[in-house]
């Protein structure tokens, strides 16, 4: 039997306003286990001593270049995989937030993502490879498109 353990990190919906839109970062990845090409939000493994806030924004300026501030939470995702490197189960758990984008240039800022682009929030719930992450842009859509929208 395999051994199991736990992760967690935490990413972020990174957006920003471009004209009469709203447009959000997301980023294409040769996922390391399928060897597919998936479309997601950066996120990572929180290091110790940070909170889940240090560490979605650190991934998004890690991961993507970009610095961002955080306007609110998204809630979390769980799900487990097979790491097949390691021979294990993983139980991980994610912490989005919503973020607007404060500055820098985007792109594979790591070399964890293939490419990084902004589209339509939209486009960006679409395109979402996982059905967990589609979820989360869909929460950052109907808070953005709510009558009380958080202040980009």
């Amino acid at each position: 039997m395999a051994a199991r353990s736990e992760e967690v990190s935490a990413g972020g919906l990174v957006v920003r306003r471009a004209g009469s839109e709203i447009e959000a970062l997301i980023a294409e990845q040769l996922d390391r286990n399928s060897g597919r090409r998936t479309v997601r939000l950066p996120k990572g493994k929180i290091d110790p001593g940070e909170t889940i806030e240090q560490a979605a924004l650190r991934e998004v300026r890690e991961e993507v270049g970009l610095s961002a501030r955080i306007l609110a939470p998204l809630g979390d995702v769980s799900y487990t995989f097979f790491e097949r490197r390691a021979g294990r189960q993983i139980a991980k758990r994610v912490h989005y937030f919503l973020m607007a984008c404060d500055g820098g240039l985007a792109h594979a800022a790591d070399g964890e993502m293939a490419a990084v682009f902004w589209c339509t929030l939209a486009e960006a719930e679409r395109r979402m490879t996982f059905d967990a992450e589609r979820g989360i842009v869909a929460r950052g859509r109907a808070l953005l498109e709510s009558p009380d929208p958080p202040a980009l």
